[in-house]
This record gives structure tokens, sequence and C-alpha cells, in this order.
């Protein structure tokens, strides 16, 4: 691993790949949503649902993609399943995305460029 300008080792490329797929898990806007309200407290899908604003269904696909990939677990109470992130690291990643994306709306300044037509 080379070291950059800041004496950081670079990451390995199945850490840079394993970032990428997590990060583009989040590039929905549907499972952010699901990660935002997931960061104040675990919930049910039936209330994760009614929060979002989302169909039953595709609340369940997309907590069962985040399951999948490790982002999000949950736990059986009788018939219901209690969705949680157990990863502060992650909690506070989307905590300080969405917060200065927050602020700088907030503020009136400018917000993140969107970048068409160069494959993002």
């Amino acid at each position: 691993m080379a070291k950059d300008s800041g004496g950081y080792e670079d990451p390995s490329a199945e850490v840079l790949a394993e970032a990428a797929e997590a990060f583009g898990l989040l590039a929905s806007s549907a499972r952010l949503h699901l990660m935002w309200a997931l960061s104040q407290g675990e919930s049910d899908v039936t209330h994760l649902a009614d929060r979002v604003g989302g169909a039953l269904p595709a609340v369940s696909q997309h907590l069962a993609k985040l399951k999948l990939a490790g982002l999000v677990r949950a736990r059986r109470e009788g018939r219901r399943q209690i969705y949680y992130v157990d990863d502060p690291e992650i909690v506070t990643v989307v905590r300080v995305m969405v917060g200065q994306l927050t602020a700088r709306t907030r503020e009136g300044t400018a917000p993140v460029r969107r970048m068409h037509g160069i494959g993002v």
C-alpha cells in the first residue's frame, strides 16, 4: 500500500470495492432514507414504510438488500422483525452526510452538484 501526502496508507482494492458497494446501496434515496430513520433508532417494517412513505413490499426489499450487505440487522420480536443499524460508524457516516446537506440547504449555500453525462 502506498502512502499519500497525509501519511495515511491507501486502502486495499478489496476495501475500496466493498466501500463502493456500500455507497452504491446508499445511492438510492429510499435506502438512504431508511438508513437515516434507523440511525434514529430501531423499527419494524410497517413503521418504516409509514415514516418514509413507501409501499410495504418495496421497503421490505430495500431492507433485505441493506441486510444482505451487512448495513442493517434484524431480530425477531414475536411476529415482527425489528431492524436496526448495528455499526455506529455507519450511523455516523449517514448522519454527517445528511446533516451537512441539510445545513447547506438551510444556509442557502451551494448544494452538491449533480454530475450528468459522466457515468455517476
